[in-house]
């Protein structure tokens, strides 16, 4: 078979003209795809903020309230249920094919001789006689570390139990007489620990009272708590909440000579959530009309 030999000084003035006549081609009508690299599309700024991944309540909704015993009433027309930790997992479930929301309760702030891990607690996390509620005592909540394992514990309840939500009771702690030099810092990195702890676990979390921390807890707090806080004219101190579109649930209770009309007027006009409840928070309540 014969070789076949290129001249390659003759082929380049071929290829040359060739070249020339394809970059002379005219333009197509329409342009084509314009590509952005894989690196400048990974630098480019998002618009979209993820959501919470749990439950973001929102004011006005209704609610009842039953910490006193764990036979809870189940036929209450609420949004919301706030109920004990150690309730029947039943009844959270009850509530739940309802389509009610449920509120995990526990005291962060103090010790209760009643608990199941009562003596879980170190002796010297424990501090004074609770006032008006025998066999409690306050915690405390300098020390996280060894009041940790017991809370997160709780928390991890909370959540294999199915609840929504936390309410964190006795967070108003600093300004109590505990047996321990606190302080409104002291109070607050307890309450933004919790806070993050109970967002971990995909719980909402409630302030509960602390009506001089709102501005340090508003935005990351999920909604909150209030007792008697129209009695003693603090509710507007709450409504950083309501202007963040989260609810205030508000409790009056039966034992103080209020106006409950009044306070539901009030209630009213300010969007919070307002109940009455007698002070052993059983299934009893009013609500506004």
């Amino acid at each position: 078979m014969p070789k076949l030999i290129f001249n390659l000084r003759l082929l380049t003035p071929i290829f040359l003209l060739s070249s020339f006549l394809l970059g002379c081609e005219p333009a197509s009508d329409s342009p084509g795809p314009v590509s952005v690299s894989t690196k400048e599309s990974t630098l480019m700024p998002s618009t979209t903020q993820p959501s919470p991944s749990w439950w973001q309540p929102t004011a006005g909704l209704t609610w009842q309230w039953q910490i006193g015993d764990l036979d809870i009433d189940t036929s209450i027309e609420a949004d919301v249920y706030d109920i004990d930790l150690y309730v029947d997992q039943t009844i959270i479930d009850e509530l739940h094919a309802k389509g009610r929301k449920v509120i995990c309760y526990i005291s962060v702030g103090s010790w209760e001789d009643w608990r199941p891990d009562k003596d879980q607690f170190p002796a010297e996390v424990l501090g004074n006689d609770y006032d008006g509620w025998p066999g409690e005592r306050w915690l405390d909540i300098r020390q996280i570390d060894k009041l940790a394992p017991i809370l997160l514990a709780r928390l991890d309840l909370c959540k294999a139990k199915g609840f929504d939500a936390l309410e964190p009771d006795n967070m108003e702690i600093y300004t109590n007489d505990t047996g321990f030099p606190l302080t409104y810092a002291d109070q607050l990195k307890f309450a933004l620990w919790l806070a993050d702890e109970a967002h971990k676990r995909g719980l909402a979390i409630g302030q509960k009272n602390a009506s001089d921390q709102v501005a340090d807890l508003v935005n990351i707090y999920d909604f909150a708590i209030t007792e008697d806080y129209f009695y003693y004219n603090d509710a507007e101190s709450m409504l950083p909440y309501i202007k963040a579109g989260k609810p205030v649930f508000a409790a009056e209770y039966t034992d103080l000579p209020g106006d409950f009309a009044a306070f539901c007027e009030k209630s009213k006009q300010l969007n919070f959530s307002t109940i009455l409840k007698k002070r052993g928070l059983d299934a009893w309540i009013q609500t506004c009309p």
